[in-house]
């Protein structure tokens, strides 16, 4: 069963009522063009620490399959204090050409809202061990790169972090983000890259063809994509809603080089501190479990991050995968792979079993008015009705060919599984998922 969630904040002048939330749409068009960036703590703690040790996140968890929106509104009145602003100086990037094609990587603005712009260095977290598997395409950055310093050129900077920032670690034979390296437990290569696009196809169809479930699904004025992934989900909204600046973050710089006008994307770790200039009205946020060890606190960022009014929409499932009618055998493979995998989520300190929480979290950051609604994603073609048999379809497609993928990293780094172990059992869990005498399907619980 899926859920959605939906929380519509305090009223205020002028504010339109649609259905069960505010929806607030202004007409605004920002950056023109295709813009990789990097925030001041990622560019700090990159020339610091050269980037060998890696976060790319996105939406790659096995638990996404499973969908559990939770949709929120921030809640605000007239009468609700207003941020100070910084003492810091507002800076201004301006987008320095990369010598060779592909995204430009500019340094983004240090706004009023953030009351401490980071000046200390802050180094990468060391990547974990695996059954020594583990490598970096290099060791050590250039020399001249490695702190900040007025004489640096901008051009040679940027290209030294252009390199480093794409040099992705090497684990049992997949690729895994550099930035914060260890954090995110999916890889970010081609096939992983495949099976996102197609878990994005498969929550399109759970809603009819909409993006979103929110009132923002009508429009809005500025977009955060917490976890962008390959990007699908910003651009189709970017496209949709040109008069929309949709802002896509992820560990990995995975997106496309060619975007909608009004879309751009930036790598950094969103664990650290916000540097963004501006409140957003709309964040989303799908398919994070597993990517944080303290989740209340990034809803509360998203809180402290929207306009009154604005709205959290989040979708996640969660672990072990479910059965109504006993058909899943208690010993299966598939619920022996769920279950180590929970379990090595919580020794590595970042749980996948958290969305069940998510409604308390939103209620304890200050959001309003949650909506929750609940849905299944079939494990197969398992199911009579037309529409969750189509549903049962891409949930294979997204889950099966990605096994290994989605549970390498997990099972080796926090169970101290070998390799092999892990891809035996990966081949076992797949017989289950096709076997359509097992009638099991994804979660996600209020």
């Amino acid at each position: 069963m899926y859920q959605c969630i939906y929380y519509p904040s305090t009223l205020r002048p002028n504010d339109t009522v649609l259905d069960r939330g505010i929806c607030k749409k202004r007409n605004t068009c920002h950056n023109p063009g295709s813009l990789l960036r990097l925030s001041k703590s990622t560019l700090t703690s990159t020339f610091q620490s050269s980037i060998m040790a890696g976060t790319g996140e996105e939406e790659r968890l096995p638990s996404s399959d499973i969908a559990a929106t939770t949709v929120a509104a921030a809640a605000a009145t007239e009468t609700a204090p207003t941020k100070a602003p910084s003492s810091a100086a507002e800076t201004t990037s301006t987008p320095v050409p990369a010598p060779a094609p592909g995204p430009v990587i500019t340094e983004p603005l240090t706004t009023g809202h953030i009351t401490e712009v980071p000046s200390e260095v802050i180094d990468a977290d060391s990547s974990p061990s695996v059954n020594g598997n583990t490598t970096t395409d290099t060791e050590e950055t250039d020399e001249g790169s490695s702190t900040f310093s007025d004489n640096d050129s901008a051009i040679g900077s940027l290209v030294s972090l252009t390199d480093s920032i794409r040099e992705f670690r090497h684990e049992n034979g997949r690729t895994y983000h550099s930035l914060s390296a260890g954090k995110y437990w999916c890889p970010n290569d081609d096939p992983e890259n495949s099976r996102l696009d197609i878990q994005h196809h498969a929550h399109r169809l759970t809603f009819d063809g909409a993006l979103c479930c929110c009132p923002k699904q009508a429009g809005a004025s500025r977009v955060l994509d917490l976890g962008t992934g390959t990007g699908i989900w910003s651009m189709e909204y970017a496209d949709e809603h040109p008069e929309a600046e949709v802002i896509g973050v992820d560990l990995s710089p995975i997106q496309p080089e060619f975007v909608p006008p009004n879309c751009q994307f930036e790598v950094d770790d969103i664990e650290k501190e916000w540097t963004w200039s501006k409140n957003f009205d709309f964040i989303w946020w799908r398919a994070l479990l597993g990517c944080f060890s303290d989740t209340q606190s990034m809803v509360q960022k998203c809180f402290d991050n929207l306009e009154p009014g604005g709205y959290l929409e989040m979708h996640d499932g969660t672990f072990p995968p479910e059965c109504d009618d006993g058909t899943m055998p208690a010993n299966c493979a598939l619920l022996r792979l769920a279950t180590l995998a929970t379990e090595a989520s919580a020794r590595l300190g970042r749980p996948l079993n958290v969305s069940p929480q998510y409604a308390k979290m939103m209620e304890q950051a200050g959001f309003v008015d949650i909506v929750f609604q609940k849905y299944k994603w079939p494990t197969n073609s398992w199911p009579r009705d037309r529409k969750m048999k189509t549903l049962g379809y891409w949930t294979l497609a997204n889950v099966e060919p990605g096994l290994e993928g989605l549970f390498l990293a997990l099972l080796t780094r926090g169970m101290g599984m070998s390799v092999e172990e892990t891809v035996v059992l990966c081949a076992e869990a797949r017989k289950d998922l096709r076997n359509p005498d097992i009638h099991a399907y994804w979660p996600a619980k209020p």
